[in-house]
């Protein structure tokens, strides 16, 4: 399928080892000094592949990494050339970034979305938002595991689990999910094996894993960053984002990755919005600013974490009105049909775009194939989503359309729209999800605590996480949402209160919890 992840990382990492720079905990502006005084980018490249040969399939065998870029060497020395000749591009320059699996590169490597139906997807084109990163500097490492199809084959999924890379495990206690489906990204920006990476979401795929790794995450406005060359769910809800362990490291990131794409429609009005968030990260960017507190039902420990990081945003100066959330009775129906109806549609239009060596060009075709490789494919858990969306009508179904319709009006205008003008606030805060719950192949996720990411997820509004400190070991996250293209906002709030809590712990790689 492709060259081994093992052959390709004793090749890297043969040469340099002893002298291997400083890369565990190390923020993209520590890279970027490192390389100011003369550390190359392929000696820092060279120790990221050394850390993932030890750790993702080794050690505590984090599973995160599902190939590496045969190139990333090649893309270093270029970097290191560059800097020599006086000519760096960029904060991004040299800097190691990994890249969500269902993100098109240009490399060689595939683009597998964690099925072993595409694994002869090898488009040898980049994704422009990965073109971006490039022409910003960054070197691509590699591809970063998932849950299998971005998590939407079934309802008994596995979060984690794909056919391709297998489970990835969350770096602070082994036996617990990273969550999906950007869980290998999560996972191994958590674990040091880059710098930050890419992940996608359709709805808490950026929020959940990077909530629950101990990381920053950004999902973005829908139509800031574009969505060609990203294996597809939903053209309403999908977007890249990026995923760190610092606030100023996701805007670094997202600042390079915001663009207009004349092949996606939505990103429009994209470059209307292109700026340097970094420039606007600000400590005392809470000062006076008015919040709205929702306050879902959550587990005392839970509560009590939340209820410090709001006393946080008050001695930052933050003025807190609490704020009640919209009824949802029906929205996560309409969501569905949704998401179903868009996933036959738009799988199918990205399956026409693939190399000849994908047989597979429908979704009905994919049911086929995963019954075919059962064995392979469904160990754990089926297909049933797949098969229900394989039953919708389409994008002209009047049923769809009331759903699209009625699901936007209800979490953006009704909902967060109507929560920031009730509040008289430009941001609201909340618990991202609770701590990760134990992978279990026998009845997939079972999670039934918190989530912040289902209202800006349909309204495709900005939501960003920040650290917010560790329940019983395990990280949880403080929730940023705000209106359409607040991104600056969210990101200067979060940046003000990551640097008043310093609330991140690295991990542990504890293998389980023992009873208190």
């Amino acid at each position: 399928m492709r060259r081994p992840i093992a052959s390709l990382l004793l090749a890297a990492t043969a040469c340099g080892a002893a002298a291997a720079p400083p890369v565990a905990e190390r923020s993209i502006a520590d890279l970027a000094a490192q390389m100011a005084a003369g550390t190359s980018s392929t000696a820092i490249t060279r120790a990221y592949l050394s850390r993932i040969a030890a750790m993702d399939r080794r050690g505590p065998a984090l599973h995160a990494v599902i190939a590496i870029n045969p190139s990333a060497l090649a893309e270093a020395r270029a970097s290191d050339a560059r800097r020599r000749a006086g000519r760096p591009i960029g904060p991004l320059d040299g800097v190691p970034i990994l890249v969500k699996d269902n993100i098109e590169t240009a490399d060689g490597t595939a683009t597998t979305a964690g099925s072993l139906a595409l694994a002869g997807n090898v488009p040898r084109r980049d994704a422009p938002v990965v073109a971006r990163l490039r022409r910003a500097g960054a070197v691509i490492l590699g591809k970063t595991n998932l849950s299998e199809w971005a998590n939407i084959r079934s309802t008994a999924s596995m979060s984690g689990w794909s056919a391709v890379g297998g489970l990835v495990r969350n770096p602070y206690v082994l036996d617990r999910t990273a969550c999906g489906s950007s869980s290998g990204s999560g996972a191994a920006v958590a674990a040091s094996f880059a710098a930050a990476a890419l992940g996608t979401e359709t709805d808490g795929s950026v929020i959940c894993p990077a909530s629950m790794n101990g990381l920053v995450g950004l999902k973005p406005t829908v139509g800031l960053v574009s969505r060609t060359g990203v294996v597809p769910i939903s053209h309403s809800q999908d977007t890249p984002g990026p995923m760190a362990r610092s606030v100023r490291d996701v805007a670094i990131l997202f600042s390079a990755m915001i663009g207009s794409d004349p092949a996606d429609p939505a990103t429009a009005q994209a470059g209307a919005h292109a700026r340097d968030h970094v420039a606007a990260l600000r400590l005392d960017a809470l000062r006076g600013r008015r919040i709205g507190v929702v306050r879902p039902k959550m587990p005392a420990e839970l509560a009590n974490r939340f209820e410090a990081a709001l006393g946080v945003l008050r001695a930052q100066g933050a003025t807190l009105v609490e704020v009640a959330p919209p009824a949802r009775t029906g929205l996560g129906d309409a969501e569905t049909l949704v998401l179903q109806t868009e996933l036959k549609t738009d799988l199918a239009a990205y399956l026409a775009t693939t190399p000849p060596a994908v047989t597979a060009r429908t979704l009905e075709a994919l049911i086929a194939f995963n019954v075919a490789e059962a064995a392979r494919e469904m160990p754990y858990f089926g297909q049933d989503v797949f098969e229900e969306a394989a039953r919708t009508k389409g994008t002209d179904d009047p049923a769809y359309r009331a759903a699209r319709a009625a699901s936007l009006r209800r979490a953006g205008a009704e909902g967060i729209d109507a929560m920031l003008r009730r509040a008289g606030a430009t941001i609201i805060v909340q618990p991202s999800y609770g701590p990760a719950w134990p992978s279990d192949p026998v009845y997939g996720d079972q999670y039934d605590g918190p989530s912040a990411s289902q209202l800006p997820a349909i309204a495709g509004y900005p939501h960003l996480t920040v650290p917010m400190g560790l329940v019983r070991g395990l990280p949880v996250g403080l929730s940023f949402i705000g209106p359409a293209y607040g991104e600056a906002d969210l990101l200067a709030a979060g940046y003000a209160y990551e640097q008043a809590s310093h609330a991140r712990t690295p991990p542990h790689y504890l293998k389980t919890l023992t009873p208190d």
